[in-house]
């Protein structure tokens, strides 16, 4: 039986840790399926995922073959067999849509000649550029439960809730995405019928703000297709609300069909899409799109999809931030997942280009485990080869996938099965988390009394015709303002200081799990601001809440009409924004509250009119740009410049906003990172990520305990802080638990010049290791070494 449950995943009513590889068998030829199933389990993985491609299981005549009939490849059922033999889960993704490199995304070539309707146009009736169709299309949709009706019957008998592997399906993949990369919305005269049905009961006003909407489906796909300024900034924002919920009517399609083969007593996944180039900052664009399909549904939980690389300052940062914005469209019993957790070499273009730090994804996944996900997916896994198409199109290779003849160049296993240098990292990653998974599989995060705001519409910038001035306007003022602020400036500086931070979602703040509210929210703005995004921000700060906020003053709402409700309560005027230029180098200088900010170099500012005596930056010519704020019982500062991180500057704002440290953290290289988390039994570790080449001198005060740590360069910790393992509580420690046998514990190397352990026994301890000693002090043990140890209980 599998539950979601305040966070938790439960198995049999155990909490658990999922932690899988994705592996293609139809990347393999079989006789190779149970050596790569092997190579995962042998890497401490406990279960397997798979996407399920209809393009593979079609034959050209349509006729669709999942039992090895024409190939034995081709037999999904004894692959997924092989998994459970090997005693390991099953994550199936059976689409429709795959992505993987595949030719048209995983869909048969067949879809396209035969139902041409299905496919988008896009912007001025431009054909899509992308393999994508109109999801709810009427012929796809029939097609697509066709492919349901070979594939689930497949999955059904196989569930986990009847004996079988199967922990979890997958409803499609990366839904939206293509039309996002592409900014190209899929615009075929199907979906504008539906478009003008929602905007007419949505928008008050539907016929004066879209004069065509009366008149005939010419007319209308005229006006929509090529927008005019007039109603530019209205159909953006209706374009993007009204995909949210034709998404989730699509998900619903598929859920429902689902069920109805079968498919019923474990979750439906949803995977979210966004990082690009490096980056995870356009992630949340993902969540903007998919929402609907899975926040606060029963049944449903989402997984991110990154591909960031290397762990540093800026990753860190991104992927933090991304893991708490998901978290905040959950409802309370929703944990966070990762669908796609990149693994490998990061040599995806099987070219030399990068070789990732083997410490990557093992600090990647030190990281998500701490803030509550509980299935991890290392993609890929194990590479393979891309078989020939049966029916060739003469697109060059004539094969399934357009990667060529190897796939998986990045993968721990290579495509010829060896074991590449990722493998060993990885393996020791997976094993170490499932030792400590009695702990980690219902830990919670302990945070601060403070919450990064998330306005979910900030991220709704996927569609903006090319040629609409008014569209690009916004879209560039949200892409440079949002998240985590310019130059992630806001979310980083609390991180290197030790703030722990959840996000809220804006538009219906609520309480965290538990009951317990936000005083203090950090947001960064842009001029254009939902009116109730502003709205509920007034009403934080009057009832006594905090707020600081990093960007311009927002003065419109997302339509480009004026909007000033967070202005006009602040007390604030904005005047001109202004740029550098290879002639102006802007420089600001903080005072008052902000007096930890010397004179600063910045990209922009923005001239602010304020009352007198609440100035808190100006630049060096005297305009102010930064105010604090009294409203009502509440307080707020607004700086509105181009800011660096400055750990001090925004650390001492938020500190005098309100928002205490439970953990402070100090350390002379920045790039060390730490988190907390309690477990259901109340015992607590103490996360620490040291993502640089360094070895710094760190010093953490933990509820006012000091801890005086030197982390070894790329290398993460768990450190029992009042923890019960092996029969002992652990009090404290400066080494991470790597065995745990009958009367022994076993620490790593520590996070210092010299291991030490305080237990609290009854029973007889002796240590042994390197300059190894145990003394007892009253009802406890110190332990102490000069490197790893082993600590013999009675």
């Amino acid at each position: 039986m599998i539950t979601i449950d305040r966070r938790r995943i439960l198995v049999d009513g155990r909490p658990r840790l999922v932690l899988a590889g994705e592996i293609h068998y139809f990347r393999l030829p079989r006789d190779q399926w149970a050596a790569r199933i092997e190579q995962l389990r042998a890497a401490g993985a406990n279960a397997v995922a798979s996407y399920l491609p209809w393009i593979w299981h079609e034959l050209p005549g349509g006729d669709l073959d999942v039992t090895g009939d024409t190939r034995p490849e081709r037999d999904l059922g004894a692959f997924v067999d092989l998994c459970a033999e090997a005693g390991l889960w099953f994550i199936a993704r059976p689409g429709p849509f795959q992505m993987a490199e595949l030719k048209n995304e995983g869909l048969p070539h067949r879809l396209y000649r035969e139902h041409p309707e299905i496919v988008p146009v896009g912007w001025d009736g431009t054909p899509a550029p992308t393999a994508t169709v109109d999801y709810l299309a009427p012929a796809f949709l029939t097609e697509a439960e066709r492919w349901y009706d070979a594939v689930l019957p497949v999955l059904a008998p196989r569930l986990t809730t009847r004996g079988g592997p199967v922990i979890a399906v997958q409803l499609d993949n990366e839904i939206g995405m293509l039309a996002w990369v592409s900014n190209s919305p899929d615009l075929t005269d199907h979906l504008l019928a539906d478009l003008r049905t929602w905007i007419l009961e949505h928008r008050e006003d539907a016929a004066g703000t879209y004069p065509a909407i009366t008149e005939g489906a010419d007319a209308w796909a005229r006006a929509v297709r090529s927008p005019e300024e007039a109603w530019a900034g209205p159909l953006r924002v209706d374009l993007t609300r009204f995909m949210r919920g034709r998404f989730a009517r699509y998900v619903g399609h598929l859920r429902a069909a689902a069920e109805a083969r079968g498919i019923i007593g474990v979750p439906f996944l949803i995977n979210i899409h966004g990082t690009g180039d490096g980056s995870g900052e356009p992630f949340p664009i993902g969540i903007s799109q998919l929402e609907e399909t899975y926040a606060g549904l029963p049944g449903m939980v989402s997984g991110s999809d990154h591909y960031t690389g290397d762990m540093t300052l800026d990753t860190t940062t991104d992927l933090y931030v991304m893991n708490a914005l998901q978290q905040a469209v959950h409802d309370d019993d929703q944990p966070l997942t990762s669908l796609e957790f990149e693994a490998g070499t990061g040599d995806y273009g099987d070219g030399y280009e990068r070789l990732a730090e083997p410490s990557t994804a093992d600090l990647k996944s030190r990281l998500f485990v701490a803030q509550g996900n509980r299935l991890l997916n290392h993609y890929l896994f194990a590479g393979g080869v891309n078989p020939p198409l049966e029916e060739p199109v003469g697109d060059g290779n004539d094969r399934l996938a357009f990667t060529g003849e190897r796939h998986g160049f990045a993968a721990p296993i290579t495509p010829e099965g060896l074991e590449g240098p990722a493998y060993a990292p990885l393996a020791a990653s997976i094993s170490r988390l499932l030792l400590h998974e009695r702990h980690l599989a219902s830990a919670v995060e302990e945070l601060d009394d403070l919450a990064l705001g998330f306005v979910v519409d900030s991220y709704a910038t996927e569609y903006a015709h090319p040629r609409s001035a008014l569209m690009l306007e916004v879209v560039e003022d949200l892409r440079a303002h949002r998240g985590a602020g310019q130059r992630k400036a806001l979310a980083r500086s609390a991180l290197l200081r030790g703030h722990r931070f959840d996000a809220v979602d804006l538009r219906r703040p609520r309480p965290r799990p538990g009951g317990e509210g936000r005083r203090v929210l950090m947001l960064a703005t842009s001029r254009h601001l939902d009116p109730l995004v502003q709205t509920h921000l007034v009403e934080h700060v009057e009832a006594g809440g905090s707020l600081l906020l990093l960007g311009p003053l927002p003065e419109k709402d997302l339509e480009g009409r004026p909007c000033r409700i967070l202005a006009r309560a602040l007390g604030v005027q904005a005047g001109e924004l202004r740029r550098d230029s290879p002639h102006h180098y802007p420089s600001v200088r903080g005072e008052a509250a902000a007096a930890a900010l010397g004179e600063t170099r910045v990209s922009w500012f923005q001239e602010l009119r304020v009352p007198a005596g609440t100035a808190l930056l100006r630049t060096v010519d005297g305009e102010v740009c930064g105010a604090d704020a009294t409203v009502g019982a509440g307080r707020a500062v607004l700086l509105a410049a181009g800011l660096p991180s400055h750990p001090r500057l925004f650390g001492e704002l938020l500190e005098s906003l309100g928002a205490g440290r439970g953990l402070a953290l100090t350390s002379d290289v920045p790039g060390v990172f730490a988190l907390s988390t309690r477990d259901e039994e109340g015992g607590r570790m103490l996360h620490l990520l040291n993502v640089t080449g360094y070895r710094p001198r760190v010093r953490i005060v933990l509820d006012g305990e000091e801890i005086d740590l030197e982390p070894a360069p790329h290398t993460g910790y768990l450190l029992a802080r009042g923890l019960r393992i092996g029969g002992v509580e652990v009090l404290a420690a400066n080494a991470e638990i790597d065995h745990v046998g009958a009367g022994v514990l076993g620490f790593d190397a520590p996070a210092g010049p010299r291991a030490r352990i305080v237990l609290r026994t009854d029973a007889p301890v002796t240590a042994e290791g390197p300059g190894a000693r145990a003394v007892r002090t009253g009802d406890g043990v110190v332990v102490t070494a000069d490197g790893p140890v082993r600590v013999h209980l009675g």
